[in-house]
């Protein structure tokens, strides 16, 4: 099993000063990044990124994952004091597998970093064989689905009047695909 895990809204500086972290769950990695690619390329896009793409993308992007083959985990962080203890906190309730091949994190980070995860995870009970941060300009779709399912989430908690996307984010719920959904 490979694990994605990227976040949404962490940079805002005005506005509602929430953020979305999503853990994306694949057990078929490779199967799942040649269908993620093939929803690319129906979309004429080399590689999706939340904020730089219109609604009318985000939405296609959106039905068409919905049928591919992983389940996400949520957590959404409204208002937080310390943000570094939030991802703490993260590690804490949303990874509990025991069978994790590999985790990939978007964002770069330097190796005392990636090892000091680690051993929270170890100190978890949690075993990985690798894991590793990635910069968004070599990102991978696995990491370009958790960015859009990141932004989504936090989109649909700020925004609970839009009726349209609220439907949505239900029928990733009522599929399966929305494990678990936690708000901190």
């Amino acid at each position: 099993m490979v694990i994605f895990i990227d976040e949404s809204g962490v940079h805002k500086i005005v506005d509602h000063s929430s953020f979305a972290v999503v853990y994306v769950e694949v057990k078929n990695v490779m199967e799942f990044r040649k269908r993620l690619v093939e929803i690319n390329k129906s979309l004429n896009i080399d590689s999706f990124h939340w904020s730089e793409q219109r609604w009318s993308y985000r939405s296609r992007y959106l039905k068409r994952v919905i049928n591919l083959d992983f389940n996400f985990k949520v957590a959404i962080f409204d208002n937080p004091v310390n943000i570094d203890m939030a991802f703490d906190r993260i590690f804490e309730h949303l990874i509990r597998e025991t069978n994790i091949r590999s985790i990939i994190i978007d964002g770069k980070k330097p190796k005392w970093y990636e090892r000091k995860l680690k051993k929270e995870l170890r100190n978890l009970g949690v075993r990985t064989k690798k894991l590793k941060t990635v910069r968004k300009e070599i990102s991978e779709p696995g990491l370009q689905l958790a960015d859009a399912l990141a932004g989504f989430s936090l989109y649909c908690f700020e925004n609970s009047s839009d009726v349209a996307n609220k439907r949505l984010f239900e029928k990733f719920r009522r599929s399966g695909k929305l494990f678990v959904q936690m708000v901190f």
